[in-house]
């Protein structure tokens, strides 16, 4: 079981994680939680009323990683030719799509983040409380869908800060010596990558 998961009797999945694993999953998940940003309901002020029938941004974020959290709708030249016209058509509907969806979107992906420090919580409890040795996680087959696309999140926020949008990229970082700066950073992607391809067979099976 060490470093890959393993489905559970009746269902879920469950993996085997050390303390400094533990850390690491922790720490990318509070920082892509940072970076989502808090939602309306965090405002103690915030009217739920309000809240319901309020509406996004139209632009896309300046921030390369959120750019790919919460891509563009419509971006496939096929769909609208290479003219000023079809260009500027395209950019008023993603706007639109934008303005309608962004907001449940990022709700959506800090609830997934959410979950994975809360189990990762969790299993430090039951493990001693200070998580020394780490511990065998457990998940829900509800819980291990949120791991899942938290784990992608992740991953995607690391490709996007290593600019990494094909396989040729990949292969490039993967031979990085090992006094490059980013070589944390690629080894990170490498094995949540792997964490990730484990939980889909899991889920698969």
């Amino acid at each position: 079981m060490p470093g890959t998961f393993e489905p559970l009797p009746g269902g879920g999945a469950a993996v085997a994680l050390d303390d400094v694993e533990i850390s690491i999953i922790r720490s990318l998940a509070a920082q892509l939680l940072e970076l989502i940003g808090p939602g309306p309901a965090e405002d103690a002020s915030a009217d739920p009323l309000a809240e319901l029938f309020a509406e996004g941004p139209s632009e896309p974020p300046s921030d390369p990683v959120l750019r790919r959290l919460f891509p563009d709708a419509y971006t496939d030249p096929s769909e609208f030719p290479d003219t000023a016209e079809q260009a500027e058509e395209a950019r008023a509907y993603s706007s639109e799509f934008r303005r309608y969806t962004e907001n449940d979107l990022r709700a959506g992906k800090r609830d997934n983040a959410l979950a994975v420090i809360r189990s990762l919580d969790e299993l430090t409890i039951e493990s001693g409380g200070d998580g020394v040795g780490g511990g065998v996680l457990k998940l829900t087959p509800e819980r291990s869908v949120l791991w899942l696309k938290a784990l992608n999140d992740i991953r995607l926020a690391i490709a996007a800060r290593l600019d990494i949008t094909d396989e040729e990229d990949s292969e490039i970082l993967y031979r990085l010596p090992d006094t490059d700066e980013r070589k944390p950073l690629v080894m990170a992607y490498l094995w949540i990558g792997g964490l990730q391809e484990s939980l889909v067979e899991t889920l698969s099976d």
